[in-house]
């Protein structure tokens, strides 16, 4: 009897099991997953995305999950280039595997990723003398940094590699003992999976050939709006698509297809709040507020100082932002402290290396045959301890020469902290799939900020102290999201450490060439109203300027709402998790409201389309939506990302769009066309 029950419930087992499927095939060794050719694409495919998150980043800072594009595209690369070798008759080609996948979706996520937590649009355009100007600070040279390709380059390489090294020793823990989820590890992991089985191998060749249409579609779109932008206020992104006067408060479509794929990806409620933000900023309180002129603040300020209009916009997002980020700090601390006092109490922890490393009742075939090879390939702790060591050294003596406002002891003591952030982090992102490298960034503006103090340089010793915590904390956890997408897909733990390695280096060349390409190219980056607003690098800038001068710098009742919003963001977070989910799912997100405060609810409309588009799908054909919708969304992504390439081109080499396209209310239009005829032909 008890024979009968273990057949079936190895069958069972075998019915549900994704390794059965594989069983047959042999795991190649490490050194075989990380290839040349998946090194090849990688850079490619990083290059790629870099541009596309540098785009994200630089308008409004809201950059979706790219992980099911990189995952595809470099399946899509790696067969056909396998392919296209035995057609020529190419001898010894060795076939394109799950383990390669994942080598290089870990590679360009790591690449890309540097793009974003290496803060070109926060931190380190913060530091500019345009961002300077627009806070409305006295001129300081010594609270003044100008981007530059060396020092760039040379700041992001001391401090992006200790985070990857700070949570090698605790890999096994995170993913054996704790079996931690890290959802978009684990989704990621079931994408190329399904890839690699016959089924998956047709649908995926169908969803790059879709992504390829889109793709096609949105650069020629982004390349025919371009004719039509010869000025300020030209083209298709100043098309007052619901009226001059709304247009006025930013409220209007501006044909976006980024923004559109964008609001394809994100959830519903994330772009709901983006527009529910703009609704009560635009439409409600800046209207308002500018009503006050002269009474709140002087009438005769310039249109970027902080001690007006501007001040309200900028210093009430920070406090929705702080708000946010100060909950969900604490709420993923509590759950990971109580997560962690549970696992240690727990009777049933694995010991590693213990003599009775028998395996629980409740292990299955999968958990047994990805166990056994995520422990076969180990890293040595000496090795990371030793790196850790060495790199730290090494940042603590060449940083302060990057930034002298920066002191070593500074340097020193976040070095000791970020391994415990760096840990904490991992581990809460493996439990909400939430990283707080942000917010962590944005306390270590505030401590180091007020520490070295205004008269030392603390706005430009905050912004770099938030780059080293950004770039350490954020590594970090996707080291541990990518050590769940290996252990799940087989890859070795050394391969998915060398190739992070790998794209990390990738991305702290590739991330500020390209940064660099776009700060030549696009001389108003950083400026409202501009293409590339870069609405991060101000708010950055302002924390820090908080950070060491205190609240004097606020304008009149400013402080009062922003201690509004600041309660109102952790009031909102409360009501969501006390809420029935039937309730939560229509309470907005404050982090997502913040973002309009200062930009403008125009980006919000374009996603709420995409919003639109994607429910209306879903509700007609789910399946098919669920299939495509990603491939749709990431070629609308790309292609415009990517038009931004030859548009910099042009840009260098002089080459001006001959039309301008603007639009005029009636009145206005008579007098101009009154003021033509009367000039002499």
């Amino acid at each position: 009897m008890a024979r009968k029950f273990d057949d079936r419930e190895e069958d069972e087992d075998a019915a549900e099991s994704v390794e059965r499927v594989f069983e047959g095939r042999e795991v190649p060794g490490w050194r075989e997953q990380v290839t040349a050719r998946a090194l090849v694409v990688s850079a490619l495919l990083g290059f790629m995305f870099s541009v596309i998150v540098m785009k994200l980043n630089l308008t409004t800072g809201i950059i979706p999950s790219l992980n099911v594009s990189a995952g595809l595209l470099g399946f899509f690369l790696l067969t056909s280039w396998t392919t296209l070798l035995d057609k020529a008759g190419v001898p010894g080609v060795r076939p394109f595997t799950r383990q390669e996948n994942t080598v290089v979706q870990t590679c360009v996520v790591a690449c890309s990723g540097i793009a974003f937590s290496g803060g070109f649009g926060s931190y380190i355009l913060a530091m500019s003398e345009k961002i300077s100007e627009q806070s409305g600070e006295v001129r300081d040279e010594n609270s003044i940094k100008n981007p530059s390709l060396g020092w760039m380059i040379g700041f992001l390489f001391i401090i992006s590699f200790l985070g990857l090294f700070s949570v090698v020793p605790l890999r096994k823990i995170m993913i054996v003992d704790y079996k931690l989820s890290y959802p978009s590890g684990t989704a990621t992991a079931h994408l190329i999976n399904s890839f690699h089985t016959p089924q998956g191998a047709k649908l995926a060749k169908r969803q790059v050939k879709t992504l390829g249409k889109f793709f096609a579609g949105s650069f020629t779109w982004g390349f025919f709006q371009w004719f039509y932008s010869a000025g300020e206020g030209c083209g298709f992104k100043a098309f007052p698509t619901l009226g001059l006067e709304a247009y006025k408060q930013k409220f209007f479509f501006d044909f976006s297809a980024t923004y559109v794929g964008v609001g394809m990806i994100c959830p519903y409620l994330v772009n709901i709040s983006v527009l529910v933000g703009g609704v009560i900023s635009w439409g409600i309180m800046w209207p308002y507020i500018e009503h006050k002129k002269g009474d709140w603040y002087p009438a005769n300020l310039k249109p970027s100082s902080l001690r007006g209009m501007v001040g309200y916009r900028v210093f009430i997002s920070i406090a929705l932002i702080l708000g946010d980020g100060l909950y969900n700090f604490l709420k993923v601390m509590t759950r990971t402290m109580s997560a962690l006092v549970a696992q240690l109490r727990g009777p049933t922890l694995p010991i590693s290396g213990g003599a009775d490393d028998d395996l629980t009742p409740v292990e299955t075939f999968d958990d047994r045959r990805r166990t056994e090879v995520f422990l076969k390939d180990q890293i040595p702790n000496t090795l990371a301890f030793g790196a850790y060591a060495t790199i730290a050294l090494i940042s603590i003596i060449t940083a302060p020469r990057i930034f002298h406002q920066l002191r070593w002891y500074h340097v020193a003591c976040s070095y000791v902290i970020a391994p415990v952030l760096a840990f904490c982090n991992a581990y809460g992102c493996g439990l909400t799939d939430w990283s707080l490298a942000t917010t962590y960034g944005k306390l270590a503006i505030f401590m180091i900020g007020a520490w070295a103090g205004a008269s030392n340089g603390g706005i430009i010793a905050g912004l770099a102290a938030c780059g080293v915590m950004i770039g350490i904390v954020s590594t970090a956890s996707d080291l541990t999201q990518d050590f769940k997408t290996g252990y799940m897909t087989l890859a070795s733990p050394r391969s998915m450490f060398v190739s992070q390695v790998i794209g990390t280096a990738m991305g702290c060349v590739i991330a500020p060439s390209v940064f660099w390409l776009f700060y030549k190219a696009f001389g108003d980056i950083g400026t409202p109203g501009s293409d590339y607003p870069s609405p991060n690098a101000l708010v950055y800038r302002n924390m820090a300027i908080l950070g060491v001068q205190g609240i004097g710098s606020l304008p009149k009742h400013c402080l009062e709402l922003c201690i509004g919003f600041f309660v109102s963001a952790i009031v909102l977070n409360l009501a969501r998790d006390i809420s029935p989910p039937s309730v939560a799912q229509f309470i907005p997100l404050p982090m997502a409201m913040a973002i309009p405060f200062y930009l403008g609810p125009y980006f919000g409309i374009d996603m709420c389309i995409g919003s639109l588009v994607r429910f209306v799908w879903d509700r007609v054909d789910g399946p098919r939506a669920k299939a495509f919708a990603p491939p749709v969304a990431s070629g609308l992504i790309c292609g415009d990302g990517i038009w931004t390439l030859p548009q910099s081109v042009l840009a260098l080499a002089g080459i001006k769009p001959p039309i301008c396209m603007k639009f005029l209310a009636r009145r206005t239009n008579v007098k101009v066309d009154a003021f033509i005829r009367s000039l002499p032909t």
